[in-house]
């Protein structure tokens, strides 16, 4: 498959509030019905759709996206009818796992039916669903009458988009409408799990962790590079993983370690090693590593503040903004905390900069 942007079009934008929702829906919806792509927010991170059971409208998603052919796609789902449309034996585990977490951030990978086509999949025999948390996605999928293809509503490889305005900025031009519903709630993407494997594997953290899986279906296989002891190697890639993601434009260099007291002073350091050799540095950091800084020093420099170590479901909502916002500045490095707590959204957050950084230490 050769993927080719085509001409710019106009991008469609629709403010939604409670009194033209239905209007707005359905208009969507009528754009998805014609083959053309519409972005929206869900609970994780925005979406770009399109009808995935329709080739061409799922290949205009990779040129929109400018995606690498054969990189599958999961599709977004309304209720169980449109599971037993799109997937086939089912395993029992996998109906335990969407009555736990289902509407919610979970994408579970089961063996596809013959209607989904090789485009969507990836010439895989296989296909993640997941039934969103968010009303406007899955009104979408109900009005459009058929799942969605919806990966990341961003070009291929850039961190993904957590408001309106980060779609406009990688995709305006390049697809038909855009749902400004606001910012996500949770700010990173859907845990993926593997379910035509025994034991499963989960391909991707989340907001869902391990334990809340292992607790409703047993042991599951964990993804690699999660560990985050002192000396232990990172691997490139998380299993499952073929493309680079999250990558912003300019350099990151990630600090992590299990000492936050370490973490702080190996930035505090390269802070000034960079400065001294004239180069523009940005900071992305927890408001306790800021207090390392002067705040004459952070007010002199570009610094995003993902929010309290203590609290890495904040921070993980505000990360993509936060590289976004300081690769828009014209920066050489950009120095990244990686000592925020492992509970809750923590895990998922420190494999989201893992994946964006060029450089990694570990203190």
């Amino acid at each position: 498959m050769q993927v080719e942007n085509r001409s710019k079009r106009e991008t469609r934008i629709f403010r939604v509030s409670e009194e033209n929702f239905d209007t707005i829906l359905d208009e969507a919806a009528e754009i998805i019905r014609k083959g053309g792509t519409v972005a929206f927010p869900t609970e994780t991170v925005y979406g770009l759709g399109a009808d995935g059971l329709n080739p061409d409208a799922v290949l205009k998603i990779f040129e929109a996206k400018e995606r690498p052919p054969g990189n599958p796609l999961s599709l977004l789902v309304h209720s169980r009818e449109d599971i037993r449309k799109v997937a086939k034996n089912i395993p029992e585990k996998a109906v335990r796992l969407m009555d736990a977490f289902w509407p919610g951030p979970l994408t579970i990978v089961l063996e596809k039916n013959d209607i989904v086509p090789e485009i969507t999949s990836g010439n895989l025999p296989s296909i993640g669903l997941r039934m969103p948390d968010h009303r406007i996605p899955l009104e979408l999928v109900k009005r459009a009458g058929t799942p969605l293809a919806a990966p990341s509503a961003n070009l291929s490889g850039k961190p993904s988009p957590s408001l309106a305005i980060h779609v406009l900025a990688d995709l305006a031009g390049r697809i038909d409408a855009v749902i400004d519903g606001g910012g996500t709630a949770i700010g990173l993407e859907s845990t993926v799990i593997d379910m035509t494997v025994e034991p499963p594997v989960v391909l991707r953290l989340g907001a869902v962790g391990i334990d809340d899986l292992e607790k409703v279906i047993g042991k599951v296989s964990r993804p690699m590079g999660t560990e985050t002891k002192a000396g232990e190697s990172l691997p490139e890639k998380q299993a499952g993983q073929k493309y680079s993601h999250y990558t912003p434009d300019t350099m990151v260099v990630l600090v992590e370690g299990e000492k936050e007291e370490k973490v702080s002073e190996k930035i505090g350091t390269l802070f000034e090693d960079y400065l001294s050799k004239g180069q523009k540095v940005g900071l992305l950091l927890s408001d306790e590593t800021a207090g390392f800084f002067t705040a004459e020093g952070l007010s002199a420099h570009k610094c995003f503040l993902l929010g309290s170590r203590k609290e890495p479901e904040e921070a993980a909502k505000r990360l993509f903004e936060g590289l976004r916002a300081l690769d828009a500045e014209g920066l050489d490095v950009i120095l990244a905390d990686g000592s925020f707590s492992l509970s809750g959204l923590g895990t998922a957050l420190l494999s989201r900069l893992r994946e964006a950084s060029s450089v990694r230490y570990i203190v």
